[in-house]
């Protein structure tokens, strides 16, 4: 089964709302705050982010030129099937920088949420989820681009080991609005893939797109340190690590070179 296409035209997706703002403290809090008036899909970019955060409430600066956008999906799923969307993102966001630069052999993914360029990461994905019970009616996913240049204050990934790019210092230029439209449309075509063919599809492709699989790798999950071969991602995207006592199947983490 082909999942792939060439993107020949860029039309917004059909049944997605587009909403941009000047400045915003953090487009998840918008989000948010709009959330009883979202009954469809609707991405939400700011041109200016005043108190953005990152993954485990990280601090995320937004300099100007950056894209910084959030999805907001009602859905009525339980939470494993809704964290398997950060898939979908990291492959549209692929798609889009692909597509962008034309240097699709300078990209690569790295598990969980993150876009490398050269090893480098270029981009970054969030999800927060709300609901009760064992069913979640609300996710946002948050999206960070290094469009023009690196966020003040941002520290190395991966242990130091890894430095932040931008497409800038490649020479590629693009604006967040015509980068958002490129973005909806690739996550509007995986969204489609994973509810007609499900995961393990996909799971095929980005394993294809991964960085470090059958490799070395360290991680951190919590105050726990694990080291081991990259040996895959399980049906459900867990990260599945080749240690001395056989494998280890890592739910939420992050990964150290």
């Amino acid at each position: 089964m082909r999942l792939r296409r060439t993107l020949l035209l860029i039309d917004w997706p059909t049944g997605y709302q587009k909403v941009i703002i000047d400045e915003v403290d953090s487009t998840m809090k918008e989000a948010r705050r709009r959330q009883k008036y979202i009954t469809q899909p609707t991405w939400i970019l700011a041109k200016n982010q005043t108190n953005a955060r990152g993954r485990r409430g990280r601090v995320w600066s937004n300099p100007n030129g950056n894209f910084s956008a959030t999805l907001a999906l009602t859905l009525s799923e339980d939470p494993a099937t809704l964290a398997l969307r950060s898939f979908v993102t990291a492959l549209a966001l692929f798609d889009t920088l692909a597509y962008v630069t034309k240097a699709t052999n300078l990209l690569s993914l790295k598990w969980p949420n993150d876009v490398l360029m050269e090893d480098k990461k270029v981009a970054g994905i969030l999800l927060e989820s709300f609901g009760s019970g064992k069913i979640t009616d609300f996710l946002l996913i948050g999206v960070g681009v290094n469009l023009v240049r690196l966020p003040d204050g941002i520290e190395p990934s991966f242990g130091g080991k890894v430095q932040p790019t931008s497409l800038s210092d490649f020479g590629f230029k693009i604006n967040p609005e015509d980068f958002l439209v490129y973005l909806a449309a690739n996550f509007d075509y995986w969204e489609k893939q994973l509810r007609s063919y499900g995961f393990s599809e996909l799971r095929k492709v980005w394993l294809s797109r991964a960085i470090k699989v059958g490799e070395m790798i360290t991680v951190r999950t919590g105050l726990d340190l694990y080291e081991g071969i990259f040996e895959t991602i399980d049906d459900s995207g867990n990260l599945v690590l080749k240690i001395d006592c056989g494998a280890k199947v890592i739910p939420a983490g992050d990964v150290y070179f």
